[in-house]
C-alpha cells in the first residue's frame, strides 16, 4: 500500500512537470510569434539598415557602394502594378533631377516573383530596358529588406540623407498627389524634400499615404 502511494505520487509529480514544460514552450512560442509581429519599419529619423542585393546588371549593391552620395531616394515599386507603371517616368525623372546633385534613386522590386509571374527577374530586365531605367532596379529575393524598412505598397518611397556614416529616414510614402496624371500634381513631396535637404532646410511635409499596389508574398 506504501508502495502505490509512492508511485501515486511520482505519476502525478510527472504530470505537473509535463504540464509545466508544455506551458512553458507555449509561452515561448507565443513570445517568439509576438516579437515577429511587433516589427513595424522604420519612422521618419530612424537609422536605415544597408542591403546588398542582386541588381539587373547581375551585380550585387548596396548603399554603401555609392560613395558619394548624400542621400537616396530609395523606391519599392514593381513591373505588373499599374500605380507603379503609372509613376515609372516619374521615377527617371527624379533620378536625372537629383542624382547629380547627390541623391540617386535606388529601386527594389518586392514582390514574390512565384505569386506575380510578372515581377521575375528576367521580366524585370526587361522592363528597365523598354523603359529606360537610369537606375539600379534590384530584386528583394527573400523579400527580407521591404519588411524592415516598412514598405507596405508598390511604389513606396523612402527618402535617405547621410548623416555621420549613417542614412537616416527624411521621408517616408507617395512621390506626389496624383498617380493617374503628372500634369495635375500640385504636391511633389519626394521632389520638396530631396529639394529641402540639398539647401540644408527641414522637411515639411515627412510622412504622406503610400497609394499603390500591395506587396505579394507568398502564403
Amino acid at each position: 500500500m506504501k508502495n502505490l502511494k509512492i508511485l501515486m505520487a511520482a505519476f502525478i509529480a510527472g504530470l505537473g512537470l509535463l504540464s509545466f514544460t508544455t506551458t512553458d514552450d507555449k509561452a515561448k512560442a507565443s513570445q517568439n510569434t509576438s516579437a515577429k509581429s511587433s516589427v513595424k519599419g522604420y519612422e521618419v529619423g530612424d537609422e536605415a539598415a544597408d542591403f546588398k542585393l542582386k541588381n539587373i546588371d547581375g551585380k550585387m549593391v548596396s548603399l554603401s557602394d555609392f560613395k558619394s552620395a548624400k542621400g537616396f531616394i530609395l523606391v519599392f515599386t514593381c513591373n505588373h502594378c499599374p500605380y507603379a507603371k503609372k509613376y515609372e517616368e516619374r521615377i527617371v525623372e527624379l533620378d536625372k533631377k537629383f542624382k547629380d546633385q547627390g541623391y540617386p534613386v535606388i529601386a527594389i522590386n518586392p514582390n514574390d516573383p512565384n505569386v506575380q509571374p510578372e515581377d521575375g527577374y528576367k521580366q524585370m530586365i526587361e522592363r528597365a530596358k523598354q523603359k529606360g531605367f537610369t537606375f539600379p532596379y534590384l530584386v528583394d529575393e527573400g523579400q527580407k529588406i521591404y519588411p524592415l524598412y516598412g514598405a507596405t505598397k508598390t511604389p513606396h518611397v523612402f527618402v535617405l540623407q547621410k548623416e555621420n556614416g549613417k542614412n537616416i529616414v527624411k521621408y517616408i510614402g507617395a512621390i506626389d498627389n496624383n498617380y493617374e496624371n503628372p500634369d495635375d500634381v500640385s504636391e511633389y513631396y519626394v521632389q520638396d524634400a530631396v529639394n529641402a535637404l540639398i539647401k540644408g532646410e527641414p522637411v515639411k511635409m515627412t510622412k504622406t499615404v503610400a497609394i499603390g499596389c500591395t506587396i505579394k508574398v507568398k502564403k
